[in-house]
Formats: C-alpha cells, structure tokens, sequence
C-alpha cells in the first residue's frame, strides 16, 4: 500500500510540474497566431546542453623579431598577422608595450635621432601599424611601458572564421635602436600586449 501511494504521489508531482505547449488557435478566415522563436546557445549546439556563449578563438604572433646591421638599420618581420578562428567578428581594444631586462623605451623616428646616444645606452623607438590603420609611435614620456593604442581603430576589425576575405589582419612594426658594443643573440627587450575583444 505504501509503495503504492508513494508511485501516485510521484506521478502526481510530475504532472504538476509538466508544461504544455498550446498551440495559437485560428477560428476565422485569415486570422493569424503569434508561434515564440527560443534560441538556446550551448557547448555542443544542442537545445538541452550546457548553456555557453560563442568560444573566442584568436592567434597572435609569438615575437616580433628584429635585427640590427652595424650601421644602425632595423629589419623586421613582414609576414607578422594576427588571425580570427572564431565564429564572430573581433577588433583589438588596445595594444601596449612594455621595456624588459634593463632596456628603455624612447621616442620612435629616423635613427639619426639616436647617434648621439652612449653606446650600450639600452634605449628603442617602436612602431607599430594593424592592417591599413594609423601608424602608432613610442615617445620619450615613458622610458619602461606605454599605451600604443587605447581604443579600436581603422584597421583594428577581423570578421569572424568562414570568411576569409578579412578574419585576419597584418601586423606591421618598426624600431630604432642605440648601438650595441658587442653583439646580441635574441635579447628580450620589451613585450608587446594586445588585448582582443568581440566586435559588440
């Protein structure tokens, strides 16, 4: 008898908590009904899975390598991109660097600007321009980090996968550097930070 009334109450819970779906009722010649379109974003697409928003996916270069000749010019890296493999377009918010291991950061121009400088002065100029935007420069205001971009600009947009007309966006750069007493091997002098974010 327990076991019985147990089931009916179990059965009657269920019932309670059930939701019926009506369907809008059309009784006269062109009437119309109003059918709620509900969208469920999840992990794996399907209507009853884990609720999560669109996964962000974005490739950023691993260095920006740059070498100087003896008579003070600066090659860099031409084929530096930033790539979009999310489903949504993205932009870069910001972008700054910042100096390392005893280097200092100067104002960016032609290189004549540094010939007055003490060898081994440690100092750089950097520049730095995404797609077709402005060109961004380093000043003299801050010798250990500073903001190169603060907002998105032209040229800072990447649509999202599947398009691949612009899901990714060349990454030009430039620099000027003191002279060097003694040669250098891949020496870390500063560090570039992007900051991506949806296109909202």
């Amino acid at each position: 008898m327990k076991r019985f009334i147990t089931t009916v109450l179990a059965l009657c819970m269920c019932l309670a908590l059930g939701v019926t779906a009506f369907a809008a009722d059309i009784d006269a010649d062109g009437g119309s009904g109003t059918t709620p379109v509900y969208l469920s974003s999840t992990v794996d697409g399907t209507p009853g899975g884990t609720p999560a928003a669109t996964a962000m996916s974005v490739t950023l270069p691993t260095s920006f390598p740059m070498a100087m000749a003896q008579n003070g010019d600066v090659t860099c890296a031409d084929s530096c991109r930033i790539v979009n493999h999310s489903y949504g377009a993205v932009r870069v918010r910001s972008v700054s660097i910042s100096a390392d291991n005893g280097w200092k950061i100067t104002a960016y121009g032609g290189k004549d600007t540094l010939a007055r400088e003490k060898v081994d002065s440690n100092k750089f100029g950097f520049a730095l321009r995404l797609g077709g935007g402005s060109l961004y420069s380093t000043d003299a205001t801050s010798e250990t980090g500073v903001t190169l971009i603060s907002a998105p600009q032209t040229g800072c947009y990447m649509c999202g996968a599947g398009d691949t007309t612009g899901n990714s966006l060349a990454v030009y750069y430039d620099a000027i550097v003191t002279p060097l007493s003694h040669a250098v091997v891949d020496a870390n002098i500063a560090d570039v930070v992007f900051v991506v974010e949806w296109d909202i």
